[in-house]
């Protein structure tokens, strides 16, 4: 299913790429970027902007800092996943904390979920 993005969105995608977060950059130099099936960064979905994005794979992968915790921010999580869900995509979610501590087990997971996704390729 094609999805709708918010064109207002587009400048400001383009800033987040290049002002992204410390762990945003890390997951992407150092395994996105170059993984076999094409990842995108900061790709607008419906009014959201994804931290990136696996069209092939239909994946959607947040990094998610601190503000991600509060009560607030859960259920703006929980809402933007069930919208972006409902185009279809699957939303994962890992923690700063992950992409610092556990960068080699993200990485798997990710794999993981892609190939689960693509019936094993």
């Amino acid at each position: 299913m094609p999805f709708w993005y918010d064109g207002k969105n587009k400048p400001l995608a383009r800033n987040m790429r290049t002002k992204a977060t410390r762990q945003e950059n890390h997951l992407w130099y150092d395994f996105l970027k170059n993984y076999p099936i094409q990842f995108r960064r900061q790709v607008m979905i419906d009014h959201f902007i994804a931290d990136f994005y696996c069209h092939k794979a239909k994946l959607i992968i947040e990094v998610d800092g601190s503000q991600h915790e509060t009560d607030e921010g859960m259920r703006k999580d929980e809402l933007r996943t069930e919208i972006l869900e409902g185009y279809g995509l699957k939303v994962i979610r890992v923690s700063n904390k992950s992409v610092d501590r556990e960068f080699d087990m993200v990485c798997k997971y990710i794999d993981q979920i892609v190939q689960d996704s693509m019936g094993g390729v």
